[in-house]
């Protein structure tokens, strides 16, 4: 192996480089884009059986929900706001979701930027290895035949080492991709349950009526000042 990188020139070396940053790219994205560690299976039911049953849930609770999966962040970034209505909620719920995104996105783009250096690469060690042998050849390679053979070897080892690197690179690049987008999709599909199931068993009413019930309170504690004003701007008139 070490013999046909060094026969491949001084290009083997960026195309060594490549190669192991997309080998660790694919491990980690491999590792990190797993649904059950991204939509965790029958998170919304039980986030919505525990509203049933005590008609709210935690901010503490809550919070250890958004901090152990994405969809966790999304669900219970919508619950903390479900009290402000409905527009408040989605919109908060969409921005965690693009937040998420843009995480499960990490390195993918470097993945298929050595997708496509690395067979650019191998072109360049082609041509440069040509080159040598056409420059072996007015050096008298016709008597030497080793001479023009260097210059062949580079251009076709080059040229292998560098699909080698971007066939995976790009497969991986397009698996990961579509993988992001059915977890986008995830993602959406969840959040929309959530929201229906908040409608059918009226959860969202409940939040309304105890934010109202508390602006009702401030009112009501505010009552008595506001009485003594409006008796005196009755007795000045």
């Amino acid at each position: 192996m070490w013999e046909l990188v060094k026969a491949g020139g001084w290009l083997m070396t960026p195309i060594v480089v490549c190669s192991i940053l997309a080998l660790v790219i694919i491990i980690e994205r491999s590792h990190t884009l797993q649904f059950s560690k991204i939509v965790p299976s029958r998170l919304r039911e039980q986030l919505i059986t525990r509203l049933r049953e005590n008609g709210d849930i935690g901010r503490t609770q809550l919070m250890n929900v958004k901090d152990k999966t994405a969809l966790g962040d999304i669900l219970a970034t919508g619950l903390l706001y479900r009290q402000y209505g409905l527009e408040s909620m989605t919109m908060h719920m969409q921005n965690r979701a693009s937040v998420q995104v843009h995480q499960l996105e990490k390195n993918i783009n470097m993945l298929g930027t050595i997708g496509a250096i690395a067979p650019l690469l191998g072109l360049l060690g082609t041509v440069l290895g040509i080159i040598s042998s056409f420059l072996a050849i007015t050096d008298g390679a016709m008597q030497d035949p080793t001479m023009l053979a260097a210059g062949v070897s580079q251009a076709l080892i080059t040229t292998a080492a560098g699909m080698i690197v971007a066939i995976p690179a790009l497969v991986a690049y397009r698996y990961f991709q579509r993988r992001i987008i059915d977890i986008n999709a995830q993602f959406e599909t969840q959040a929309g349950l959530m929201i229906q199931e908040l409608y059918d068993y009226q959860l969202l009413d409940n939040a309304h009526a105890a934010v109202s019930t508390s602006n009702m309170t401030t009112i009501d504690e505010r009552a008595p000042d506001q009485l003594n004003i409006d008796k005196t701007n009755m007795a000045t008139i």
